[in-house]
């Protein structure tokens, strides 16, 4: 539709029944700085994607020859590498699943949006994909690097930290911190997780998890004696909960000494093995140390194996949290979630906010904190102190929607 080259232009091809769609999509990338070629059937589309990689797909799940999921299969088998935007037209479920297929088959998925799109939207979906003749500021995606750089990489320290921030609802301020690995390669930039995590060997893992507590606590040891005393969250694996080494870590710090430190880890493999998770998790809390369920809603956990487990925290998986306005069924979800957490006694941390508006109904369900790209996204460890100060206006923001 754009008559721009793409060497110019980033690139991204649009599959859709309907033309009108089309034109209004065509029109907005403009305006984001990307050029766009409109399909309205699967084979030119994927001839197109065999002869220039585009940056980015954008299709709707019903367009005519295929459905939308066994395009995502021909897109997976053709081993396409950019991202993929899907455009909404079906139940919510369906679109859910469609967004799980794609990621099963190690599609880039950047989520989906509602027809008709609104700029505001489109642009905060391509948030994490630089267009024009900007290079990407983060890669992600399929590994691409071997065992080998990995391990170099390790060595030379080139595995960085940066920090997710969270606030606490009831007051609004900053109150912990999630650490987030990347990768400073020397000559890409910096790399997510997504593009190098997973060739990780169990040792290779176990050091960069013990890497990434440790310069953590340095960090936190820093803000300390600037007068900031933060939680401190630490993604962990099953098997890193298992090792004496993490309390080794921390055995340094006095009991109750900050920062507080939470230990993530994944709702499936919290409730793998009930009787040593809880020995586990216990002797951490003895520690001084705390154990949170993160990404809760997605597995299918006993809630009886989770009132066994000494857990202080649980995650509600941005997956609900993103449509809460749209979807009755995801502020069900969060509202049951919450609740669960104020009975057990526990903190209950919404991830993925991305609009303010919904800040209001997350306090109103009780939630006690949030973290997601509307309120910050991840940041250096020197940018911490300065968020601390400036404050996220979270509180002005449930005021003006009309909370109490």
């Amino acid at each position: 539709m754009s008559e721009l080259s793409s060497e110019t232009r980033a690139l991204a091809v649009v599959l859709e029944a309907d033309p009108d769609v089309a034109a209004v999509l065509s029109l907005q990338l403009h305006v984001l700085g990307m050029e766009s070629r409109y399909y309205h059937q699967a084979t030119p589309l994927l001839e197109e994607i065999a002869r220039c990689q585009p940056q980015l797909v954008i299709m709707g799940l019903e367009f005519g020859e295929l459905d939308g999921i066994a395009m995502l299969h021909l897109l997976a088998e053709r081993d396409y590498r950019g991202r993929v935007l899907l455009l909404s037209g079906v139940e919510r479920k369906i679109v859910r699943i469609a967004e799980r297929v794609g990621q099963t088959l190690g599609l880039q998925m950047l989520g989906s949006l509602d027809k008709p799109m609104r700029l505001t939207e489109l642009r905060q979906r391509l948030g994490s994909l630089r267009v024009g003749r900007e290079a990407p500021a983060e890669v992600e995606g399929d590994p691409v690097f071997t065992g080998d750089e990995l391990e170099q990489a390790l060595v030379r320290g080139e595995l960085a930290v940066h920090y997710q921030p969270q606030f606490e609802l009831a007051s609004g301020r900053l109150s912990g911190v999630e650490a987030l690995v990347r990768w400073a390669h020397p000559e890409i930039g910096l790399i997510g997780p997504a593009s190098f995590l997973p060739l990780l060997t169990p040792a290779q893992s176990k050091r960069l998890t013990h890497h990434v507590l440790q310069q953590a606590l340095a960090d936190a040891e820093q803000w300390g004696t600037m007068g900031l005393a933060l939680s401190l969250s630490v993604n962990v694996t099953a098997d890193d909960l298992m090792s004496p080494d993490l309390v080794a870590l921390t055995r340094h710090r006095a009991p109750g000494e900050p920062p507080l430190v939470v230990l993530e880890i994944t709702e499936t493999a919290a409730m793998d093995d009930e009787l040593l998770g809880s020995e586990v998790a216990a002797r951490l809390h003895l520690s001084g140390m705390e154990v949170s369920v993160d990404d809760f809603g997605v597995g299918f956990s006993s809630l009886s194996r989770l009132q066994l487990l000494p857990i202080s925290e649980l995650k509600v998986d941005r997956s609900f949290v993103r449509h809460l306005h749209e979807e009755s069924q995801d502020a069900a979800i969060v509202e049951a979630v919450a609740l669960l957490g104020r009975r057990l006694g526990i903190r209950v941390v919404a991830e993925g906010v991305e609009e303010l508006g919904c800040l209001a109904l997350l306090e109103r369900f009780g939630c006690t904190h949030v973290q997601g790209f509307g309120l910050s996204r991840p940041v250096p460890a020197e940018a911490i102190p300065v968020l601390a100060r400036t404050q996220l206006p979270i509180r002005a923001s449930i005021a003006a929607s009309g909370a109490s």
